[in-house]
C-alpha cells in the first residue's frame, strides 16, 4: 500500500518497463501495483494508457507466467496474483488498451479449443458463424508459422487455464492439510469465472468453452467441496457460476429467454438423449421410450445410467458431443462418477431462476447475518474475494440487473440489521439463570423480552404453491417501561418490519460483554426471524386499525401485537421439523425487535424488485440497450431520436434577445420580427431537424449549405394572452441570466429521449431542472412530469422554486413525509392538496354568486360545480358571444374604440379590479383586455369542472387518488419513496410522460432505475418519452454502509455514473457562482472547463478580504499534540486533538472578530473528529453568547448538498491519508466555502498523496502557519489580495493560538467591565430615566459575579493544574472505560463533570474553557457512532 500512494508504479515501474528489463520480479511489482489501485478504488490505467508501446509484450508475458507450471518459476500464491490481474482487465473492457488485449483472448477464434465434434454441433446451431470460421481459417493460413504460434496461443489461453486450474483442484486432498494458497487460488479461478460468464462480450464465446470443458463437474467433485471448513467459499462462488452457466439469455443474441424457450431447449436435450439411447443402448430403452416428466428429475435419471460401466456412460457422453469418441478396445480415462454426473447435471430439470426468488425469504436469518462471505464485517480488507454479484457496466439482462441488485440491496440491509440486532440484545445483557433459563440483566430501547408468542393462522397455499399465503401470530410483550419509549412502541404502525430473536445464553449472570469477542457465543442466539407488524390488539384481541379516530387507551402494561411472517420461511422452517426432527422454531422465541422507520423500509424495496422481475419489465425501448450498457451509448441523445422536435417555446427561459443570440454562439440566428421594440420575450425558437442519419453526401457545395441551415435558428417573438385584469393574473417570470451550457441543458430536457446535465458545485443545477420542469409544463400541458431526488432536503428546495415560476399550484402534488420540511405556509402533500381542492371550490363557487348577481341573474347557480357549468354555458357564453358579434370587426367599417368598453357585459363584476380597465388607446389594445377578461372568468369554469370530482368523491383517500391520477401534472417523490409504494401507484394506474432527477449521482442504481417502471405499460410500450438527470459524479457515491459492498460489488456505483463510464453524451455546466474565484481554483481541475459567472468578480462579498484574516483560504499545519497526533479509541473513529483544539480556537477567534456563528461551519473525515469537536465546543464556548455554536459540526459527507459562507475543515489524519485520497470526497470538501476556507491538517502527510495534488499544490503555495489580524475589524473594507493596513500575526501552534483567544477574550470581558464602570460614574443628567442606572448597578453586580466565578474556573494560560479539573476527563480512563459510559448512559461525555455555571455568568460572558495546553489528549473522546 505504501509503494503504491507513493507513485511507485506511474513513478518508476512502469516509466522504466521495456522487453529487456522485463524480468519476473518486474512483472509481478507491476500487477501488485494495479491490484492494489483497484483495491484502493483509485484510476489503474492512466499510466498504461500516457504510454502504451510496450503494454502488448506485458500482457503476452503475464498469460505465459499464469499457464507456468507452480513448481516452476512462479508459486501458486503469485499465479493468484496474476490471475486478480487478468480478472481486472476483463472487468475494464472500457479501456481501449485493455480491450484490443482481450479481444485476442475472448472471440471467435478461441473455440479452436473445442472438440471437432463440438465445434461441429455449434456451427451447425449458427449457419452464420461458419461463414466467419472459414474466413478465420483463410486468415490463419496467409500468417507465417511464428505468427499462427502465437495467434493459437492466445486463443487457446483460456481453455489451458481452465485445465490447470482442474489439475491444482484434483490435487487438494480430503482430509489432510492443504495450503492456504491452493484454496485461493481456486477460489480467485472461480470468480474470473464468473466475471466472464456474467459479462455478454465475453460469454458470447466462452460460455460454450467452459461447457466443453465440464468445469463445474469438476469442481462438484472435488475433496475443496466436501472440506467444510475451507470449501464454504470456494462451494457458494461455484453456486454463481453454476447459475449463471444456465443463465437464460441466448448467448449469440444476447436476448433474453422467456419460460418457455427455457422448457424448449430443456426437452430438446432431453429428447436428444433418448434418441440417442434408442438408437445405440438397447439397456436403456426404458428411458427411450418414457415421457420427459418421468424421467428428468436426478433421482430417475441416476436410477437409469447408475448400473452403466463407465464406457458405456463415455459413449452416451461422446455421442452427446460432450466428450471424444472412445476408440474401440481402449477403456475410457474418466471415471464412473465423473461421466455419471455429467450426463445427469447436463439432464435434470432445473427450478426457473424466478421460481427460486419466489420462494426465497425476504427477511434474513441467522444463517445468512452472521455469514462472513456473504455479509463480511464492515472492516473489508478488500484482499479476498467474496460470494457476492457486482456491478460493473454491462448487464445480461433486465432480469439479471434486477436479480444483482436485489441480492446487493438484500445483503447492505441484512448489514444493517445485524448492526442493530448486536446492539439491542447486547445491551439487554442475557445471562443464564441459575435454573437455567434466560435473565435480562439489562435494557434496550428497541427490544423488549417476549411475555407469549402464538401462531394463530396458518392459510391455505395457492394453487401451484407449496408455501401457505398468510401465517400471523401474536406477540406479548410488557411495556414496564419510560412514557416516552412505550408511545414509540405502541406507535408501531402497520407493515413496519421487526425481528424476533431467541437467545439462550451460556454465560453467568454478571458475566460483562466484551464487543471485540464474537457476539453470537457470548449472548447464545440460536435464532433469527422476521416479521410485519399487522397492528396493536384491543382489550377485545381486536385489530386496531390506523385512521382519523383516537386509538383507545388500553389499561396496565401487557400489549399484544399482531404480525404477519414471511411464508416461505415458515414453510422450510416447518419441513424442517417434519422431515429432520429439529424443534419447532416459532415456540423458542424470547426478544422482539424494531427499527428506526428511517432505516426499516429494505423489505417493501425488495418487493418491488421482485415484483418487478416477475411482471415484464418494459423499459422504453430508446433506453434498453443503455441501461444494460450495450450499443451506442449516444443513442438515446435527443439529436438521434425519431421524434426530435422542430419548434419550442422556451417561455421565460430568455431575459432579452441578446440573452439569446448570447445563448447559442456559432449559430445564426433570424428573427422573424424586424423592429427591435417587437423583439422581447418570450421566444419560440424553430431548430434544425436533420432527418435520416448522416447520409453520405459527395456534393460538397450541399453540404456547405447542410451546414449553414444546421446552424440557423429561427426566433419568433409571441405575446402571452392577457390573463386579466387583476395583478395576480400576470405571470410569474424567471429572472436568472442562465449560460449557454445551462441552455443546452434546458433544451436537451425539453426534447424527448436522455438528457444527462453534469452539475459541479455551484453551477445552477435546481434552476436548470426548475426551468426544465417549466418549459415542460407549459409547451405539453397535457403531459405529467414526475420529480424524484434522493433527499426530502433537495426536493423541498426544487418546490420552492417551481412554486416561483409560472405554474398553477393547483397541477403541483409532493409525495412523501419530507413535505413538512416545506418552507411555504401552503401544504403540496396528497392531503394538502385535497383541502386546497376543497377550499379553492368554495372560493371559485363565491366568485360565481358575485358574478351571477353582477349579471342580475336569479337562481342559485353557485350550489355545486355542475350547477357552476350550466350557469357559464347558458348564461356567460351567451352574453359573451352577443358581445363579440357587436364589437368585432365588420368588413370596411373601422371599429370603434368605444364600442369594446361600452358593450362589455361583466364591467360590474370587474369593478374590484383596478381602474380603469379600458384603456381607450386602440381597438386591438381594448380588444385584447376584454378577451383577457373573459379568459379570467372562463379559467374559474375550467378549474370548477375539474374539481367536480371532489363533490362526487366523498372520501379523503378517494379524493387524494384522483388527484394524484387525474389532477397533478408535476409530482415530486423522492426515491425512496417511489420504491416503497411502486405497487400502489401501479394499481392506481398511475401515469406519467417525462422522469426528472435531482442528485441522480448520489442515488443508488437501483432506486434510479424503479421510478421508470411506476406505471403499466400501454399494448406493450412505455409511454416514457423524457428522462432528465442531473448530479455530479465528481463528488460523493451513495453512501454503503458496509466496505465490501462498496469496494468489491462496487454498489456504490451510481446508474448515473455508470452511463458517463459508459459513454453517454453529458451537458457539462461550466459557470459557478457560488465561490470566490480562488476557492474554485481548488476543485475546477476536476472538471471540463469550469469557469465563473461574472458575478463572482464583481460583487462586493466576493471582493472583500476576510477581515482578521490575511488569507481567503489556507492550509495550516498541525503537528502532534503533546506527543499524540490521530488516536483511534475505537476501530475506524478517528480523532486529533490537537486539530480538534485549533479548529474551535479559530472559530472562536471569528466570532470574537464580529463574524456571525451561523455563517461558520466545522466539518471534518470522520466522525469520531466530529464528536470531539462537538464536546470542546461545548466545554469551551457553546452556552456564551458572546461566542455560541457554529451553524454545523458534521463530516464532509454529510454535508454533501449544502454550503457555507466560512468553512473549518479538519482532515484528522496523520499516518495515512484514509479515505481523503477518494478525490470525490476531496471536492465536497473544498467545494462547500463561498468566502473562507481554512484547511487543518497534517501537511507533509497529504501533501505527498499523488490524487490530491492539484489541490494541495495551491494549498501548500501559501504559508502553512495561519496569519491573522487582531485588529482588524469585522466587516473590513480591505479588498481581498491587498496588504492589511493593520499588523498581521503568526500563529505558529495550536497552544499558540489557544492562548491568543483566551487573552483576546479575557480582554474583551475586561474592556466591556471597564465600559460599565465608566458608564456608572456619569453625572444623572447624561442618564435619561432614573431606573436605567439601577439597571446599570445591577449588570454590575452581575459583571462582577461573573468575573469572580471566572477566576475560580478560568485559570490563566500557565496554569496546568485544570488537567485534574473534571473527572469525567482523567488521564487514566481507558478506552473500554470509556465506551462502557457512553454506550450506557447514552451520551458523549457525561455532563454533570463538567463544572457548571451561575447563570448570571452565562448571560453576561459565558464561560470560556483555558487553552488547549492545560488538556490531555484523552481530553474530549467520545462514544462511537460509527466509522468514518
Amino acid at each position: 500500500m505504501l509503494l503504491e500512494f507513493s507513485q511507485y508504479l506511474e513513478n518508476y515501474l512502469w516509466m522504466n518497463y521495456s522487453p529487456e528489463v522485463s524480468s519476473k520480479a518486474y512483472l509481478m511489482s507491476i500487477c501488485c501495483m494495479v491490484n492494489e489501485k483497484f483495491r484502493e478504488n483509485v484510476p489503474a490505467w492512466e499510466i498504461f494508457k500516457k504510454k502504451p508501446d510496450h503494454f502488448p509484450f506485458f500482457f503476452k508475458h503475464i498469460l505465459k507466467a499464469a499457464l507456468a507450471e507452480t513448481d516452476g518459476e512462479f508459486s501458486l500464491h503469485e499465479q493468484t496474483v496474476l490471475l486478480l490481474f487478468l480478472d481486472h482487465c476483463f472487468n475494464s473492457l472500457e479501456v481501449d488498451l485493455i480491450r484490443s488485449q482481450v479481444q485476442q483472448l475472448i472471440s471467435l477464434p478461441m473455440w479452436l479449443g473445442l472438440q471437432l465434434a463440438r465445434l461441429e454441433l455449434e456451427l451447425k446451431k449458427t449457419p452464420k458463424l461458419r461463414k466467419f470460421w472459414n474466413l478465420i481459417k483463410k486468415n490463419d493460413e496467409k500468417m507465417d508459422p511464428e505468427a499462427r504460434e502465437q495467434a493459437y496461443q492466445e486463443r487457446r489461453f483460456l481453455s489451458q487455464l481452465i485445465q490447470k486450474f482442474i489439475s491444482v483442484l484434483k490435487s487438494v486432498p480430503l482430509s489432510e492439510p492443504v495450503t492456504m494458497d491452493k484454496v485461493h487460488y481456486c477460489e480467485r479461478f472461480i470468480e474470473l469465472m464468473i466475471d466472464l460468464e456474467a459479462l455478454l462480450p465475453t460469454r458470447r464465446w466462452f460460455n460454450t468453452i467452459l461447457d466443453d470443458s465440464h468445469l463445474l463437474v469438476h469442481c462438484y467433485l472435488s475433496n475443496l467441496v466436501r472440506r467444510e471448513e475451507d470449501g464454504h467459499l470456494f462451494s457458494q462462488l461455484l453456486d454463481m457460476l453454476k447459475f449463471y452457466t444456465g443463465f437464460e439469455i441466448n448467448d449469440q443474441t444476447g436476448n433474453a429467454l422467456t419460460e418457455n424457450e427455457m422448457t424448449t431447449i430443456h426437452y430438446d436435450r432431453i429428447t436428444s438423449l433418448q434418441r440417442a439411447a434408442f438408437a445405440h443402448f438397447p439397456e436403456l430403452y426404458d428411458f427411450a421410450l418414457s415421457n420427459v416428466a418421468e424421467v428428468d428429475t436426478r433421482e430417475s435419471l441416476v436410477k437409469f445410467f447408475g448400473p452403466l460401466s463407465s464406457n458405456t456412460l463415455h459413449q452416451v457422453a461422446s455421442y452427446l458431443c460432450l466428450l471424444p469418441t472412445l476408440p474401440k478396445n481402449e477403456d475410457t480415462t474418466f471415471d464412473k462418477e465423473f461421466l455419471l454426473e455429467l450426463l445427469v447435471s447436463r439432464h435434470e430439470r432445473r427450478i426457473s431462476q424466478i421460481q427460486q426468488l419466489n420462494q426465497m425469504p425476504l427477511y434474513p436469518t441467522e444463517k445468512i447475518i452472521w455469514d462472513e462471505n456473504i455479509v463480511p464485517t464492515e472492516y473489508y480488507s478488500g484482499e479476498g474475494c467474496l460470494a457476492l454479484p457486482k456491478l460493473n457496466l454491462q448487464f445480461l439482462t433486465l432480469h439479471d440487473y434486477l436479480l444483482r441488485n436485489f441480492n446487493l440491496f438484500r445483503l447492505e440491509s441484512t448489514y444493517e440489521i445485524r448492526q442493530d440486532i448486536e446492539d439491542s440484545v447486547s445491551r439487554m445483557k442475557p445471562w443464564q439463570s441459575e435454573y437455567g433459563g434466560v435473565v435480562f440483566g439489562g435494557w434496550a430501547r428497541m427490544a423488549q423480552p417476549i411475555v407469549a408468542f402464538t401462531v394463530v393462522e396458518v392459510a391455505k397455499p395457492n394453487i401451484g404453491e407449496n408455501w401457505p399465503t398468510r401465517v400471523r401470530a401474536d406477540v406479548t410483550i410488557n411495556l414496564n417501561v419510560r412514557d416516552h419509549i412505550k408511545d414509540e412502541w405502541e406507535g408501531l404502525r402497520k407493515h413496519d418490519v421487526c425481528f424476533l430473536i431467541t437467545v439462550r445464553p451460556t454465560k453467568p449472570y454478571g458475566t460483562k460483554f466484551d464487543r471485540r469477542r464474537p457476539f453470537i457465543e457470548q449472548v447464545g442466539l440460536v435464532y433469527v426471524r422476521g416479521c410485519e407488524i399487522q397492528g396493536m390488539l384491543d382489550d377485545k384481541g381486536r385489530v386496531i386499525e390506523d385512521g382519523p379516530e383516537p386509538r383507545p387507551n388500553l389499561r396496565g402494561e401487557s400489549r399484544t401485537f399482531r404480525v404477519f411472517l414471511d411464508p416461505n420461511q415458515y414453510q422450510q422452517d416447518m419441513t424442517n421439523t417434519i422431515q429432520n426432527g429439529a424443534e419447532d422454531v416459532y415456540e423458542t422465541f424470547n426478544i422482539i425487535m424494531r427499527r428506526k422507520p428511517k432505516e426499516n423500509n429494505f423489505k417493501a424495496v425488495l418487493e418491488t424488485i421482485r415484483n418487478l422481475m416477475n411482471t415484464d419489465c418494459v423499459v422504453p425501448d430508446w433506453l434498453h440497450d443503455i441501461i444494460l450498457g450495450y450499443g451506442d451509448p449516444s443513442s438515446a441523445h435527443y439529436s438521434k431520436m425519431p421524434n426530435q422536435i422542430a419548434t419550442l417555446d422556451f417561455n421565460d427561459t430568455f431575459l432579452s434577445i441578446e440573452h439569446l443570440k448570447a445563448s447559442f454562439p456559432g449559430h445564426n440566428v433570424k428573427v422573424t420580427v424586424e423592429d427591435p421594440a417587437l423583439q422581447i420575450p418570450p421566444f419560440r425558437i424553430t431548430f434544425p431537424v436533420r432527418s435520416g442519419k448522416g447520409k453520405k453526401r459527395k456534393d460538397a457545395d450541399v453540404e456547405d449549405e447542410d451546414t449553414e441551415e444546421a446552424k440557423t435558428l429561427i426566433v419568433e417573438p409571441h405575446v402571452i394572452p392577457n390573463r386579466g385584469p387583476y395583478p395576480y393574473n400576470q405571470p410569474k417570470r424567471n429572472t436568472i441570466q442562465f449560460t449557454h451550457t445551462q441552455i443546452e441543458a434546458i433544451r436537451a430536457g425539453m426534447q424527448p429521449g436522455l438528457t444527462m446535465v453534469v452539475g459541479p458545485p455551484g453551477t445552477g443545477k435546481t434552476d436548470v431542472a426548475v426551468q426544465i420542469i417549466s418549459n415542460i409544463y407549459h409547451n405539453f400541458p397535457e403531459q405529467r412530469t414526475l420529480i424524484v431526488t434522493h433527499s426530502n432536503q433537495a426536493l423541498n428546495q426544487l418546490f420552492e422554486k417551481i412554486m416561483a415560476l409560472d405554474i398553477d399550484e393547483r397541477h403541483l402534488l409532493r409525495l412523501g413525509h419530507g413535505e413538512e420540511e416545506l418552507e411555504t405556509e401552503k401544504d403540496f402533500s396528497r392531503y394538502g392538496r385535497v383541502n386546497y381542492v376543497l377550499a379553492r371550490r368554495i372560493e371559485l363557487l363565491e366568485e360565481v354568486k358575485r358574478l351571477q348577481k353582477s349579471l342580475g341573474v336569479p337562481g342559485d347557480a353557485s350550489y355545486t360545480c355542475e350547477t357552476a357549468g350550466y350557469f357559464f354555458l347558458y348564461q356567460v357564453m351567451s352574453r359573451w358571444e352577443e358581445y363579440i358579434s357587436k364589437v368585432k370587426n365588420k368588413g370596411s367599417t373601422l371599429p370603434d374604440v368605444t364600442e369594446v368598453s361600452t358593450f362589455f357585459p361583466f364591467h360590474e363584476y370587474f369593478a374590484n379590479a383596478p381602474q380603469p380597465i379600458f384603456k381607450g388607446r386602440s381597438y386591438e389594445e381594448d380588444m385584447e383586455i376584454a378577451e383577457g377578461c373573459f379568459r379570467h372568468i372562463k379559467k374559474i369554469f375550467t378549474q370548477l369542472e375539474e374539481f367536480r370530482a371532489s363533490e362526487l368523491l366523498r372520501s379523503g383517500l378517494d379524493r387524494s387518488k384522483y388527484l394524484l391520477v387525474k389532477e397533478a401534472k408535476i409530482i415530486a417523490m423522492t426515491c425512496t419513496h417511489a420504491a416503497l409504494k411502486r405497487h400502489d401507484l401501479v394499481k392506481l394506474g398511475f401515469k406519467y410522460d417525462n422522469i426528472l432527477m435531482e442528485e441522480a449521482a448520489q442515488i443508488l442504481e437501483i432506486e434510479t432505475f424503479i421510478p421508470l417502471l411506476l406505471q403499466n405499460p400501454q399494448d406493450g410500450f412505455s409511454r416514457l418519452k423524457r428522462w432528465i438527470m442531473i448530479g455530479d459524479h465528481h463528488q460523493l457515491p451513495p453512501v454503503i454502509k458496509n466496505m465490501a459492498f462498496q469496494k468489491y460489488s462496487n454498489m456504490e456505483q451510481s446508474l448515473f455514473t455508470r452511463f458517463v463510464r459508459v459513454g453517454v453524451p453529458t451537458v457539462d455546466l461550466d459557470a459557478q457562482g457560488r465561490a470566490r474565484a480562488s476557492l474554485c481554483n481548488l476543485y475546477n481541475w476536476r472538471y471540463k472547463n469550469l469557469g465563473n459567472l461574472p458575478h463572482v468578480q464583481l460583487l462586493p462579498e466576493f471582493s472583500t478580504a476576510n477581515a482578521g484574516l490575511l488569507y481567503d483560504f489556507q492550509l495550516i499545519n498541525v503537528e502532534d499534540f503533546q506527543g499524540v497526533g490521530e488516536s483511534e479509541p475505537n476501530p475506524y473513529f478517528y480523532q486529533n486533538l490537537g486539530e480538534a483544539e485549533y479548529v474551535v480556537a479559530l472559530f472562536m477567534y471569528m466570532c470574537l472578530l464580529g463574524y456571525p456563528a451561523d455563517k461558520i461551519s466545522i466539518l471534518t473525515t470522520y466522525n469520531g473528529q466530529k464528536h470531539l469537536i462537538r464536546d470542546i465546543i461545548n466545554r469551551r464556548c457553546g452556552n456564551n453568547p458572546l461566542i455560541g455554536r457554529p451553524n454545523k459540526v458534521t463530516t464532509v459527507d454529510r454535508f454533501q448538498g449544502q454550503q457555507n459562507d466560512y468553512i473549518l475543515l479538519s482532515l484528522v489524519r496523520t499516518r495515512a491519508v484514509g479515505h481523503l485520497r477518494d478525490v470525490r470526497r476531496l471536492v465536497v470538501a473544498m467545494s462547500r466555502a463561498r468566502l473562507g476556507l481554512y484547511i487543518f491538517a497534517r501537511v507533509s502527510l497529504f501533501q505527498n498523496c499523488f490524487e490530491l495534488t492539484p489541490a494541495f499544490s495551491q494549498l501548500t503555495a501559501r504559508p502553512l502557519h495561519l496569519h491573522i489580524i487582531p485588529t482588524e475589524p469585522f466587516p473590513t473594507t480591505r479588498k481581498n489580495g491587498e496588504r492589511p493596513s493593520h499588523e498581521v500575526q503568526i500563529i505558529k501552534n495550536m497552544p499558540q493560538m489557544a492562548n491568543f483567544v483566551y487573552n483576546m477574550y479575557m480582554h474583551l470581558i475586561q474592556t466591556t467591565h471597564h465600559y460599565h464602570q465608566t458608564l456608572l460614574q456619569l453625572p444623572p443628567a447624561m442618564v435619561e430615566e432614573g431606573e436605567e442606572v439601577q439597571n446599570q448597578e445591577t449588570e454590575l453586580e452581575t459583571e462582577e459575579e461573573a468575573m469572580t466565578v471566572q477566576a475560580d474556573i478560568i485559570p490563566s494560560p500557565t496554569d496546568t493544574s485544570c488537567s485534574q479539573e473534571t473527572p469525567a476527563f482523567q488521564t487514566d480512563t481507558t478506552p473500554s472505560q470509556t465506551e462502557t459510559t457512553a454506550s450506557e448512559t447514552g451520551a458523549s461525555s457525561n455532563p454533570e463533570a463538567i463544572p457548571a455555571l451561575s447563570e448570571t455568568t452565562t448571560t453576561v460572558a459565558g464561560a470560556v474553557s483555558p487553552p488547549a495546553e492545560a488538556y490531555t489528549p484523552q481530553d474530549a473522546t467520545s462514544a462511537p457512532e460509527g466509522t468514518k
